[in-house]
């Protein structure tokens, strides 16, 4: 083994463990596909923007120095790292091999302990060991179109969740869509596209959607989110938006100085999408 891969062998420890189920089924291929092919493509539109912003404010809120961390979802690995970064022991459970390996080698170039797996959320419990005091659930429960899907996926966070532990669920907004329509493709309201109206359609109804977006995904009105948690064994701490009022207008407050930037992200962090639950510790 070279002297490289060793380094990344001690400071990383991955843990690779492919999907336990018997086949994995179409759709769940096809997102795992799409994260394999647009690794970079997601770390620059989270790292430093919005979201990346204000959701590192809410965890730090909770996550402290020395406490444990399970990255359910966790993408090409920006959580994780700022989480690993602050002395946090953290694991990060991805479905796509192409974001724990991403995750692994920005862990290894940073000299930042983080272990990673490869594998399902709706499996988590059953891929990683021991309870951790905070679990981030911020990617799988947008891409379940099933609700028992959805709901197996909380749950198996839950069941590694300390008593007094730490939930982060993260959902899309369906009218997030249209305002990213507005920004990127504003010609794409008079589409013709039956997916497109589809979707078009259910928000102007201010109910769900599930269907093939950028990837099969399943969007939801923001009143839908805490009658789904209010089923598992969870308190309620928090409930805000994980780029809140800076959405339509991202580009424009990113081109201000940083501290101009900084205060809009201060602001931002009070308006009312990420649930923060806690397990009862009794």
């Amino acid at each position: 083994m070279s002297s490289a891969l060793s380094e990344l062998s001690r400071i990383v420890n991955p843990l690779i463990t492919r999907l336990k189920g018997t086949t994995m089924d179409q759709k769940t291929s096809d997102i795992r596909d799409f994260y394999d092919s647009n690794v970079d493509d997601e770390w620059s539109r989270i790292d430093g923007r919005p979201e990346f912003l204000l959701t590192c404010r809410m965890l730090d809120r909770y996550i402290h120095p020395g406490d444990t961390v399970l990255d359910i979802g966790g993408g090409p690995g920006l959580y994780s790292l700022y989480l690993a970064s602050k002395g946090c022991d953290v694991t990060m459970l991805d479905l796509s091999p192409r974001n724990t390996e991403h995750a692994a080698a920005k862990a290894a170039e940073r000299g930042v302990p983080l272990q990673v797996v490869t594998g399902d959320a709706r499996e988590a419990s059953e891929l990683v060991t021991g309870l951790f005091d905070h679990v981030l659930l911020m990617g799988p429960l947008y891409h379940l179109q099933d609700e028992a899907d959805r709901v197996a996926a909380v749950w198996a966070a839950v069941d590694v969740l300390k008593p007094g532990g730490v939930l982060f669920a993260s959902f899309i907004n369906v009218f997030s869509g249209m305002v990213w329509t507005m920004k990127i493709e504003p010609e794409n309201v008079l589409t013709d596209d039956p997916t497109q109206r589809a979707f078009y359609e259910a928000i102007l109804a201010n109910r769900s959607f599930s269907g093939l977006t950028f990837t099969h995904a399943h969007f939801v009105t923001k009143d839908e989110v805490l009658p789904f948690m209010a089923q598992f064994s969870l308190d309620k701490l928090a409930y805000f938006g994980q780029e809140s009022i800076m959405s339509p207008c991202e580009a424009a407050i990113m081109a201000q100085s940083r501290l101009s930037t900084r205060g809009w992200t201060c602001v931002s962090g009070f308006g009312s999408v990420t649930i923060c639950s806690t397990m009862p510790s009794t």
